[in-house]
């Protein structure tokens, strides 16, 4: 039976005679409850959990960045303890892995189905390992620089390290190589991923940044791709009329949004080596070939302002507009007299076609310019819809290094000064991450910092301090996720990786994956 429904129907699920359950319209748990035949008495029972959730296709679940997975509903404070929850298998990639895995469900790879996870790494390799397989299975691994995606005869991934580096100034921020950096994007509708590779030719005279169409199930590239990524924009920096994009200084360290069918991609430096730019850049493929739609420069006259958030991809709301942090960098856009589009230190909201329709602006930017505080190298922004009834309907929150986390209005930014902000928040610590926000509440982990969460009142509509883990997590920090069913059974998920191994880091160890009660995250479960 399952939930008391001799043999189970179309909603709770079925089950045979033998055993196999097949999943109803139902989500969430089922109780399966086998009783013997021959004597009655005898019975034995199972709980399955069963999800709607068809993949996590982009940087932190969702467009909003909000980095929740509401149709959870097999992990609940009960059953993740040190009984019940533990690692099951690991699987080895070939670099570093600084992107965010992707998780697809129920994909046919080689004529069998299987739920799949997309790993890109550092040695410009991506990964499709079955997600369930134990000990590990990989289903596909290609290169995104050999011939068959585009590559050329010797082209290597970008050495990094603090000997023989081509980017950045040898401090090794990565070490020892460049290659993918920025979480892909999968569009789920096409069987399309979406990632950007960087490399560099065998005499180390000439670099790549290209954009990839993978078809999920073989990892081979789709027809027309890869697009080398090149761009210009009107500016004056490089002492014309013009600034041309550098594919050796720019970082793609943000992960790519695909947004209303347009792929967009942010790029920041490597070790603030100048000359770089905060560029972003919009594209479209059709099946057959890739359309730049949109190029844009945050500082066109000044150069610098990264858009680093952290690795965190741009949000975007229900009317396509994007919003992204900058870094350190020039402020001009109160300027009478042009030159007066330069934003350096900036919550920019960008229209599809990546204008400048609206912005923010921290009262101290200058001071934030002038020591190194970059208010963008903190995390993406975080968009949040409030009730109906509510003084504001559409928040959207973000912070960086000075250890400020501001909530805006992101219907009226409000341009330049603290004052149009609707909270500012003394975080006491550096924010590298991307926060996490569910069920009114807002968490992140700053630099050496707790876990830490802040409940909304959307009456109001102002954060306050919830509560707060009493283990700190060195820098960078975290980026938290939620799991829950709904509004109920959340927990919130943080993997420390502070002992990351280069040269900055304190040491070189293995990362830990930390869980708390979501509305106490001062238990920590796990």
């Amino acid at each position: 039976s399952v939930d008391g429904v001799a043999g189970g129907n179309s909603t709770v699920g079925t089950i045979t005679a033998n055993g196999l359950y097949t999943p109803g319209s139902a989500l969430g748990t089922h109780s399966i409850v086998a009783t013997s035949v021959a004597n009655p008495s005898l019975s034995g029972s199972a709980t399955v959990a069963i999800t709607g959730l068809a993949g996590v296709y982009t940087y932190h679940n969702d467009l909003s960045r909000d980095g929740v997975n509401s149709q959870e509903y097999a992990l609940t404070a009960a059953t993740v303890n040190t009984t019940g929850f533990g690692k099951l298998f690991s699987c080895t990639a070939d670099g570093a892995i600084y992107a965010q895995p992707l998780w697809v469900a129920n994909l046919k790879v080689n004529g069998a189905q299987h739920n799949v996870v997309f790993v890109a790494t550092q040695h410009d390799s991506l990964y499709a390992f079955d997600a369930d397989a134990n000990p590990c299975v990989p289903l596909w691994t290609v290169s995104l620089i050999d011939a068959g995606h585009g590559g050329t005869a010797g082209e290597t991934t970008v050495p990094s390290g603090a000997s023989g580096f081509l980017v950045g100034a040898g401090d090794g921020d990565i070490t020892p190589e460049v290659g993918v950096t920025g979480t892909p994007v999968i569009d789920p509708v096409s069987g399309t991923l979406y990632v950007v590779s960087k490399s560099v030719n065998s005499a180390h005279t000439t670099f790549y940044q290209r954009l990839h169409a993978i078809d999920l199930t073989t990892g081979n590239e789709k027809a027309g791709s890869p697009a080398t990524i090149a761009g210009t924009y009107p500016g004056s920096k490089d002492g014309g009329s013009t600034d041309t994009f550098s594919a050796r200084q720019q970082n793609q360290r943000g992960g790519l949004a695909l947004v209303n069918g347009i792929v967009y991609i942010a790029w920041s430096a490597h070790e603030d080596t100048h000359p770089y730019y905060g560029w972003m850049m919009g594209y479209t493929y059709n099946g057959s070939s890739f359309t730049q739609t949109a190029v844009f420069n945050v500082t066109p006259n000044a150069g610098a302002a990264g858009i680093w958030m952290g690795g965190g991809a741009p949000a975007a709301d229900s009317s396509n507009n994007l919003y992204v942090l900058t870094a350190n960098g020039n402020f001009d856009a109160t300027s009478a007299s042009a030159p007066n589009n330069d934003y350096g230190d900036s919550l920019l909201k960008l229209t599809s076609n990546l204008t400048v329709s609206q912005y923010f602006t921290p009262t101290d930017q200058l001071a934030d310019n002038d020591n190194d505080n970059d208010f963008g190298a903190g995390g993406a922004a975080i968009l949040a819809d409030l009730p109906a009834g509510s003084p504001l309907t559409h928040l959207v929150m973000g912070g960086g290094k000075d250890g400020n986390l501001y909530v805006l209005n992101r219907d009226l930014l409000g341009g330049l000064g603290d004052a149009v902000a609707v909270q500012k928040i003394s975080f006491d610590h550096d924010i590298y991450a991307t926060g996490a926000y569910w069920n009114n509440y807002y968490y992140l982990v700053g630099a050496g910092g707790p876990m830490t969460a802040y409940l909304l009142n959307p009456a109001v509509p102002t954060f306050t301090l919830a509560s707060s883990s009493s283990k700190s997590i060195d820098w960078p920090g975290s980026a938290p996720s939620v799991s829950a069913a709904g509004t109920a059974n959340g927990i919130v998920w943080a993997v420390d990786s502070s002992q990351y191994c280069t040269n900055q880091s304190p040491g070189c160890g293995p990362a830990v994956l930390h869980a708390y009660n979501a509305t106490n995250v001062a238990t920590e479960l796990w």
